[in-house]
């Protein structure tokens, strides 16, 4: 008798997959992104090239990479949040009022204690992502960057108590980092997220697109052209008291006459959701969440 658990359903190793990355638009414009486009509007003008693109798995290696170095960073043996006791109700990460309440403190306490030298840190959204065909929104597959240097200036501005603060803000360092963490009872069997170590990808592979709300806002995402240089990662079958940083801007980055900002390697990470084709049919569908914030020093 064979007796199959969940960590056996887990992919495990390196793995060559399909990513989706950046095609610009054919007839030369600027790329951009309409959020809920009303009828008859295009959700976009540019596409993507799925390509194989081999995956490293960092299972067990995962303390060799930082955020200075590669723009994401793996936390682990973190304790159970607040927010997952309230699981044995029926109501775990389904309130964004109770989210608000109990995630966001554990989360700016984690990036407080991670990041070296932060001293303050504003959390300003969070995405619950769900495989269910029912849920409000999926793993994204397709090989992107959550903020730009001008979209994070906007959120600095947009988020500050004051326009005097924000332009002292400015003048020093900050970053955006996400924290995502999945939500699944037992390790992640489908949909993992691949991310791109921030060393190996050109500035000129980093697309900037318009991001076009509908209510006037306009921020700024950026796409990701694939380059035979650039190194990808995953971490197999995560668990619930793992994390994973994502850097997405880092204002020393490149600054090579700042002592410290020399040693920031790209200060923002590409990633994707991504299929590995050795996931079961029946694998339990990924569930994630991932918070948005941004740190001061």
């Amino acid at each position: 008798m064979t007796i199959t658990t969940s960590e056996d359903r887990v992919p495990r190793g390196d793995v060559v997959a399909p990513l989706n990355f950046y095609e610009p638009p054919s007839d030369g414009s600027s790329p951009f992104n309409n959020i809920d486009p009303a009828p008859g509007v295009p959700e976009r003008n540019y596409s993507y090239q799925t390509l194989p693109v081999t995956i490293h798995d960092i299972r067990g290696l995962e303390s060799s990479f930082s955020l200075d170095n590669d723009a994401f960073q793996i936390v682990q043996g973190l304790p159970p949040s607040a927010e997952e006791d309230l699981a044995k109700n029926g109501s775990n990460f389904t309130s964004d009022a109770s989210i608000s309440q109990l995630y966001y403190p554990e989360v700016t306490r984690l990036l407080l204690d991670t990041i070296p030298g932060s001293n303050k840190v504003i959390l300003f959204d969070h995405t619950i992502r769900r495989t269910s065909p029912s849920a409000p929104r999926g793993p994204v597959q397709r090989v992107h960057i959550d903020q730009t240097a001008y979209s994070v200036a906007q959120r600095v501005r947009r988020h500050a108590s004051s326009p005097e603060e924000a332009e002292q803000l400015l003048q020093g360092r900050y970053r955006i980092v996400n924290v995502w963490r999945p939500l699944n009872k037992g390790p992640v069997e489908s949909y993992p997220l691949a991310f791109a170590s921030s060393q190996t990808v050109n500035d000129k592979d980093i697309v900037p697109v318009e991001h076009r709300y509908k209510n006037g806002y306009t921020g700024q995402t950026a796409g990701v052209l694939h380059d035979e240089g650039q190194k990808w990662y995953f971490l197999s079958g995560m668990t619930g008291d793992e994390r994973i940083l994502l850097e997405c801007f880092d204002s020393w980055a490149g600054k090579e006459d700042l002592e410290e900002g020399s040693k920031v390697k790209g200060g923002r990470v590409p990633h994707t959701a991504f299929e590995d084709p050795r996931q079961r049919a029946d694998a339990e569908g990924r569930e994630s969440i991932e918070e948005a914030g941004w740190s001061i020093f």
